[in-house]
């Protein structure tokens, strides 16, 4: 009988690798508006997930050695080592977290074990071409997913449980889109985008002191936590605008303010309490917060 074409002994697997030299040649799509339209998204993906991937195979190494590396000259050196791979026709590459990991645990330590692993591959590729084109894909299978069991982080699971609920959720969550999508970079960007909105729920509280000075009748806030876009709510409520007091002062020793919101919200408080005719004083501020409420600050509110 005979076979289809692509089709072995061992089954479905077999192909082909071309052994001639790779040679700079410029790209069979024009480049105009509509292909940069179309390539662009996939080339953001791209990026995206191979300098995530990149970064995170650093801090694992750096963990494994004890040492710390230059993330910035590896981002540097894989995007430009990319465009040159394009210049001849290649594949996008990236580090990569199982390989690394088999690298450090068997003795690897300097460019050379890197080196030694480049110039084997292009062996297989140049001289035992014959040989490698004939290795099944499920052994090549069998193969990552050992890989995988043996660089996967189990204790991960464990610590699961006793981590915080949203660091747990944003896991899982990305873990799922990554199962359902195949598409790692959807997996990974809803994972940013979730600890993000996690980040600014817990950084969002803020507390105020409240004390008041009867004989002076002057009332004191002391605020506590970051004032941004998503505190400003909270802040604006911590303030009392019906009591009778003579001064208001307003401390912002333990906080600062981030961005125009903030200062929106700090002029809304000093308005407010303006309109009632009571002076507002705001003391504490640090020279980055300061500055910030300088150039945003209303003329009206008159912030001393």
């Amino acid at each position: 009988m005979q076979l289809p074409r692509g089709y072995g002994t061992y089954g479905w697997g077999y192909g082909a690798i071309d052994r001639s030299a790779p040679d700079v040649h410029a790209s069979r799509h024009p480049f105009d508006v509509r292909n940069f339209g179309d390539h662009f998204p996939y080339s953001i993906a791209l990026a995206f997930v191979g300098l995530l991937e990149s970064l995170l195979t650093a801090q694992i190494v750096d963990e494994m050695t004890d040492t710390d590396s230059n993330k910035n000259k590896e981002a540097k050196g894989q995007g430009i080592s990319n465009i040159i791979a394009g210049c001849f026709g290649g594949m996008a590459g990236c580090a990569m977290i199982g390989q690394s990991g088999i690298n450090i645990k068997s003795g690897g330590r300097g460019r050379l074990s890197t080196f030694v692993a480049g110039a084997f591959l292009m062996v297989l590729m140049v001289v035992l071409n014959d040989v490698l084109i004939k290795i099944p894909m499920a052994a090549l299978v069998a193969v990552m997913i050992m890989v995988s069991i043996g660089t996967f982080d189990w204790s991960s699971l464990k610590r699961l449980t006793k981590a915080p609920k949203s660091d747990a959720a944003v896991m899982i969550v990305t873990v799922l889109i990554v199962l359902y999508t195949h598409d790692l970079s959807k997996g990974v960007f809803a994972g940013v985008l979730l600890s993000m909105i996690f980040f600014s729920a817990k950084i969002s509280k803020v507390a105020v002191e409240k004390t008041e000075d009867i004989q002076a009748k002057k009332t004191t806030y002391r605020i506590s936590g970051q004032i941004f876009f998503a505190s400003v709510q909270d802040f604006v409520s911590k303030f009392d605008f019906k009591e009778k007091a003579d001064a208001i002062v307003i401390d912002f020793s333990r906080s600062k303010i981030w961005d125009a919101s903030a200062v929106g919200a700090v002029d809304t408080v000093v308005l407010k309490y303006q309109l009632l005719g009571i002076p507002v004083q705001v003391e504490g501020l640090d020279e980055e917060s300061s500055l910030l409420l300088e150039k945003l600050a209303t003329s009206e509110s008159k912030i001393s």
